[in-house]
């Protein structure tokens, strides 16, 4: 009986510690990638090519801010974000396009981990991301098998940040 008592306790203590918030922090960072010379070349060329002008950040990616969204916070790594975007390549070609999606923002690519904290709520920005803040070298693709992201592609994402929390 004392033995079952016991496990009773450590099974109802374990499963309330699952339940309690972490005070750890949060984990999630940015890596600090910066595109190679290369890299921001092919975006300058795309860019220069077809008329845009767009804002340098320090990682080498462009950005332009399509509207600044409203208050004074921005989203951190830990921040629950509802999105709408879309996504292509310099081709032109539609990868992805998605309304009303749910991410944690620092389990992102590297480019929207840098990008989004640049707006805020309500705000939306077009990001030229190069490779090495995207999906590098390796091909992303669908469930089909099918090549949707050739590896080592610009990555051109409209981005609308509905809310945060």
């Amino acid at each position: 009986m004392r033995i079952l008592s016991i496990v009773l306790v450590a099974v109802s203590a374990l499963f309330l510690s699952g339940c309690l918030k972490s005070t750890a922090g949060c984990t999630y960072k940015v890596n600090g990638t910066v595109a190679s010379s290369s890299e921001e070349q092919a975006i300058v060329t795309y860019l220069t090519s077809n008329g845009l002008t767009a804002t340098k950040h320090s990682s080498n990616m462009y950005y332009q801010i399509l509207a600044d969204g409203t208050g004074t916070a921005s989203p951190s790594q830990c921040s629950a974000i509802l999105i709408n975007y879309s996504g292509k390549l310099t081709n032109g070609t539609v990868f992805d396009s998605q309304t009303s999606q749910v991410f944690t923002l620092g389990t992102l690519i590297e480019g929207w981990k840098v990008g989004i904290p640049l707006i805020k709520k309500g705000g939306q920005i077009r990001l030229f991301i190069p490779p090495s803040l995207g999906y590098g070298s390796q091909d992303i693709k669908d469930n089909s098998g099918n090549v949707v992201i050739p590896g080592n592609s610009i990555l051109i994402f409209d981005i609308t940040l509905t809310d945060f929390q």
